[in-house]
């Protein structure tokens, strides 16, 4: 499907056209030269009349809402509401709104522009307004919400924009690269408007606080990541490109996953208890007050057990477990090193203490045993053995593993036997496999460079993707449109 199509807005005609191409497609002539490439290029060409047939039915619906006197005295009230100027008409204007399966249709709207109080001049107004009835129904970008939640997602989650026009190409939507890449950040920047607007409650006390995890067992898991960000470096620019030079510095996106387990410890994915995943790239500062309003709005206070989480980073776990308990987290609130790190480390100081193989992996075993049955304290007594008799790096190393269980044991988070009991779980893997794929599949690499703000929007748009809570995301963003405070 290579060619917008415009819509005749003859809904009989377009249902006979339509029967008539798939009647001809349905036809199993001249079976002998049949083959997978055959019915496959059939089904793609089905495919396409349909969706072409799809375009051509809203083209029609928002022809008729066009015309409809009921619709347009609806949505000039509901902008008027929302508008915080003056507003009046202005004559009709025609937009061409792209639907799908590349079906465009062209309407004549009221036009309204709103009063400029920073004038003057009395009744002064801006030449720039906007269509009540497309700010209504989410189509001021000149494209159905259906279509451009579409564009969003594939511009999000696709490896890059260029494979997401692939995509969309190949579902019925034709647009340039740079449109593609414009819509998708547009997008993302309401949903980071609308984060912000929920800091900013939380901050004055406003945020209401929700019962989503009311007596539920609940993880809290973090963790960072690796993107390439592009900073322009400061004085004159370059007298050839008229550009500032700059660097690509390595900066840590910080992430975030909450969600519920049941009674086995098993992950609980479902309408009524979404997993919420987040990140950014501001800074611990910012990411804890992200925290705390993801938390706060769900509820956490009243969930029955609370577990943290993560790998061994200072800032983790000298700023969140206050936080937890400035909120009133349930007294059943468990923090944990992720076992598979302390793990790492324990490996990393068997690597040190033995010369053969044999000797490395049967002490190995042994002490991962111990740490998991919650006798850290052996552990460390038996790691002191080894200390004592070496000498030079290699006791550097040694006291340097032992010193990282030793840290974690006076945070008090080693506490694996009783996690364990509790069926909750040792690891931090589901946040490491956000990290994954929100920023290393799309986000980290040599050759890739980002504009600050483009990558917190897209790591916001790729997390709430992974989520599983897209369909929430969208309808918050065309929601805000007309009630900013409701969302």
């Amino acid at each position: 499907m290579n060619k917008n199509i415009h819509s005749s807005l003859d809904l009989s005609k377009s249902l006979s056209n339509f029967k008539e191409k798939v009647t001809k497609l349905l036809e199993i002539q001249n079976l002998s030269s049949w083959s997978a490439q055959t019915f496959k290029d059939r089904e793609e060409e089905i495919r396409n009349t349909a969706l072409a047939l799809a375009g051509e039915c809203v083209a029609v619906l928002l022809n008729k809402l066009s015309h409809s006197q009921e619709a347009l005295h609806i949505a000039i009230n509901q902008t008027r509401s929302s508008s915080n100027q003056k507003i009046k008409k202005h004559g009709n204007y025609n937009r061409q709104i792209l639907t799908a399966g590349n079906v465009k249709v062209t309407l004549s709207l009221p036009y309204m522009i709103e009063h400029n109080k920073q004038s003057h001049q009395k009744g002064k107004y801006l030449k720039l307004g906007f269509c009540p009835l497309l700010k209504w129904l989410g189509i001021e970008e000149g494209l159905t919400p259906q279509v451009w939640t579409t564009i969003t997602k594939y511009g999000a989650i696709s490896g890059s924009f260029e494979a997401a026009r692939t995509i969309l190409t190949d579902w019925g939507v034709k647009i340039s690269l740079k449109r593609i890449e414009r819509l998708t950040y547009y997008f993302g920047k309401i949903g980071i408007n609308l984060r912000q607007s929920k800091l900013k409650s939380l901050e004055v006390g406003n945020l209401p606080t929700g019962n989503v995890l009311k007596d539920q067992r609940v993880v809290i898991a973090v963790d960072g990541g690796r993107t390439r960000i592009w900073i322009n470096k400061k004085g004159n620019r370059k007298l050839k490109t008229n550009r500032l030079g700059f660097t690509g510095e390595w900066v840590e996106p910080k992430l975030l996953t909450i969600y519920t387990v049941d009674e086995h410890g098993k992950k609980i994915r479902t309408s009524s208890l979404p997993i919420t995943n987040d990140g950014t790239y501001l800074g611990y500062e910012e990411f804890l007050k992200i925290l705390e309003m993801y938390l706060v709005s769900l509820g956490i206070s009243q969930a029955k057990q609370v577990l943290l989480v993560a790998d061994g980073a200072e800032w983790i776990w000298k700023h969140i477990p206050p936080l937890l308990e400035r909120i009133k987290c349930p007294t059943a609130t468990y923090k944990l090193l992720d076992f598979y790190h302390a793990a790492s480390h324990i490996q990393d100081f068997a690597d040190a203490a033995f010369t053969t193989d044999s000797e490395r992996q049967s002490w190995f075993k042994k002490a991962r045993k111990t740490l998991k049955k919650g006798q850290a304290l052996d552990l460390m007594r038996n790691m002191d053995e080894f200390i004592s008799t070496a000498t030079g790096e290699r006791c550097k190393i040694l006291v340097r593993e032992r010193n990282y269980i030793l840290k974690a044991y006076r945070r008090r988070l080693l506490n694996y036997h009783l996690v364990a009991l509790n069926q909750l779980p040792l690891g931090s893997g589901a946040v490491e496999s956000l990290i994954r794929q929100a920023v290393n599949l799309r986000m980290k690499g040599n050759s890739k460079f980002w504009l600050p703000d483009n990558a917190e929007i897209m790591l916001h748009l790729r997390c709430q993707w992974i989520a599983g809570s897209w369909d929430n995301f969208c309808n918050s963003i065309f929601n805000s449109s007309l009630h900013p405070s409701s969302t």
